[in-house]
Order: structure tokens, then C-alpha cells, then sequence
């Protein structure tokens, strides 16, 4: 299944069209089945409400990324450094062509750092998704090389998506002897990702980044926002990733 269609359905599946789909549904029939109609615009605004309160998906994520922990590489040592595309900054202006997005910023600025701390080579994976001429793993062995001034060994170019990060990796390394991993991507990411790698055939060591943390509790933390919706997105999007493995193995 494409890129596309794959994210249109997923798009029906999760918050925020879910939920104003079982509200439309709820004002059609307003006046065929009220009592119906009522429980449906009730439970579509408050699971909307509560999705998008930070206290929830802050409790969401957490629940999804477990305990943060940082990966110890003189316990857990490995062969390679595998870091996930985590999307496309399209034609930057300041930039001047395409280039990693916030979020793939964020699992590079790790990778550079256990790659200073191992000296393990890295393998950057990312295809072209929506169809933009530069793959994301060049884009990322671009600000690795560039800005990190950290080499970058393997580039996958072709996948376009966690599964197929996992598959077109594996025969990159398995050339070079290669099976035993840390795998960079984020915190809340990392249970689908490193289950798609050890079903490829990879000895995976979680070397996740990005935590969901705060700084302290207050009244904001109860009061609804897009980025806490995001989260609450995330974590029903990675659940449903899961559930989805499951059936296909």
C-alpha cells in the first residue's frame, strides 16, 4: 500500500477526524435517534477535550516510551548506529533547497553524539515518501557531514516507512558483517521501530531520544492545546502501527 492511501486512512482513524466524523454522526441523527445522537457529540467533545490536555498525553506518551533511561555503550556495545528519517523541512528558504525536519534534527543531534562517544559507524535510512528528489537519509548525511561534522557510512534512500526502514537496512549491513545495532529514533517511536528491525533480523539495542518530560505541574497543564493533541495523535498512530505488525506476522 502506498505512502498516500496508507496516511488517508490513517487520517480517518485518528484524533482530530475521528472525532468530528462520530460528531457528525452524532448531529445526523439529532433527530432520528436524540438519545443516540447526544452520547455521540458528548463522547466525540470530551475524548477531544482530554486528547488535547497536556496531563493526558504527556500520561499517553509516557505510558508508550516506558522508563527514560539513556543507552549504556560500554554495557550494550554494538556494530553500527541506525538513525530513523523522521521527515522532510521542504524547500527551506533559508536553506535554500529540501532538508531534515525538526523531528529528524532531533534523532541526528543524538546519533552525532553516541557516534563521539562509540566511534561505531552510522546508517541513515529515509526514502522519498512524498515524492521530493532528495531521500531523507541524504538529507540527514548531509547535516551529519556538514553540520555535525560526524561520517555517515550507509545511506537507504528507498523506504517509506518504519518496516521498510528495517528491511532495505538489513542487506546494507549484512554485508559488512553488521547485525547488532543501536537504533536511534524517538522515545515514543522506539517499541514499533525496534520491533520492525528484530523482525528483519537485526539484534536491536534501543537508543532512543527525545523523551516526553515536563517541567513542572500547573493549571496550563489541564488546559487543551494543539501540540498536546499532536501527542494524543502519536500515541493512537503507534498503537495502531503495533496492532498492525501483529496481524501481519
Amino acid at each position: 500500500m502506498s505512502w498516500f492511501f496508507t496516511n488517508l486512512i490513517s487520517a480517518f482513524l485518528l484524533p482530530p477526524l475521528n472525532l468530528l466524523l462520530v460528531a457528525a454522526l452524532g448531529l445526523w441523527l439529532w433527530h432520528k435517534r436524540p438519545r443516540i445522537a447526544r452520547v455521540l457529540i458528548f463522547s466525540a467533545f470530551t475524548l477531544l477535550w482530554l486528547l488535547a490536555t497536556p496531563y493526558v498525553s504527556d500520561a499517553l506518551m509516557q505510558q508508550l516510551e516506558g522508563a527514560s533511561y539513556a543507552v549504556d555503550s560500554q554495557k550494550h556495545p554494538a556494530d553500527a548506529i541506525v538513525v530513523l528519517g523522521g521527515g522532510t523541512y521542504f524547500r527551506a528558504p533559508e536553506y535554500g533547497t529540501d532538508t531534515v525536519s525538526e523531528a529528524a534534527l532531533a534523532r541526528l543531534r543524538y546519533a552525532a553524539k553516541l557516534q563521539r562517544e562509540t566511534g561505531k559507524p552510522i546508517l541513515v535510512t529515509g526514502g522519498k515518501p512524498l515524492g521530493n528528489t532528495l531521500s531523507e537519509g541524504m538529507q540527514m548525511k548531509r547535516v551529519l557531514e556538514r553540520e555535525f561534522n560526524v561520517p555517515v557510512q550507509w545511506v537507504e534512500g528507498d523506504s517509506d516507512n518504519t518496516f521498510e526502514n528495517a528491511r532495505l537496512s538489513y542487506p546494507l549491513l549484512a554485508q559488512a558483517g553488521v547485525r547488532r545495532i543501536y537504533l536511534v529514533t524517538h522515545a515514543w517511536h522506539m517499541p514499533r521501530a525496534a520491533r520492525a528491525f528484530r523482525a528483519a533480523g537485526f539484534d536491536v539495542i534501543p537508543a532512543p531520544t527525545a523523551f516526553t518530560t515536563r517541567h513542572e505541574t500547573t493549571l496550563l497543564t489541564f488546559v487543551p492545546n494543539a501540540d498536546a493533541l499532536r501527542d494524543s495523535r502519536w500515541f493512537m498512530h503507534e498503537m495502531i502501527g503495533m496492532l498492525w505488525y501483529r496481524l501481519k506476522s
